[in-house]
């Protein structure tokens, strides 16, 4: 997906079951707009092995959200995004792949598609460009989909902590710098004229 000049941010809060989120940061894209990089750190317990392991496909989703805050009233919304991958094994080649709409991953172990998964980069989470010295607030979650497991799985995953796989929102407050200065080009050096020919009498 998609280093730039990063955001200014201070983390507020981090919940986490099974789910760590480390070092967010917002960056300013070469195209224009934001884009987050982050690192997670996925506590992938034995009881999902098995799941992933007996070929029931696993739904994560990245939210991500961008608040303006208001003293008068509740903070308003910029921008609302998300990202779903899923994690599903296939028994006759024996590898696991990792899914993001129509693009996909294969690899020879778990350990290495939640490596994958572990490391998001450069994902663009907003198009325009934001006043400079204005401070906002940014979300993030992680989160296991409960609602997209098989009907009997469901059941079993709300009285079931193993499939409470989620990092919580963590909060984080930012501003935004201003912009970088870019030099003045170095004026070109004129080239001597060629000395003129001259014709044999």
């Amino acid at each position: 997906m998609l280093p730039t000049l990063a955001f200014c941010f201070y983390a507020l809060s981090a919940g986490a079951d099974g789910i760590d989120i480390r070092n967010p940061q917002l960056s300013a894209a070469e195209e224009g707009g934001y884009a987050l990089s982050t690192d997670f750190r996925i506590d992938f317990n034995a009881r999902l092995e098995e799941t992933v392991a007996r070929g029931v496909p696993l739904t994560f989703v990245l939210e991500f959200e961008l608040e303006r805050p208001r003293w008068y009233w509740t903070n308003e919304v910029l921008v609302r995004k998300s990202q779903s991958w899923r994690l599903s094994y296939h028994a006759l080649t024996r590898q696991y792949r990792l899914s993001a709409g129509s693009l996909h991953q294969s690899f020879s172990s778990l350990e290495n598609a939640l490596q994958v998964l572990s490391h998001i980069r450069h994902w663009p989470v907003l198009e325009t460009n934001l006043p400079p010295g204005e401070r906002y607030q940014a979300n993030l979650r992680l989160r296991l989909d409960i609602s997209q497991l098989p009907k009997p799985f469901q059941v079993s995953a709300f009285t079931d902590r193993n499939w409470n796989l989620d990092s919580e929102w963590l909060h984080w407050k930012f501003v935004v710098p201003p912009p970088v200065a870019t030099p003045p080009p170095a004026p070109a050096e004129h080239e001597a004229p060629a000395p003129a020919r001259q014709e044999a009498p």
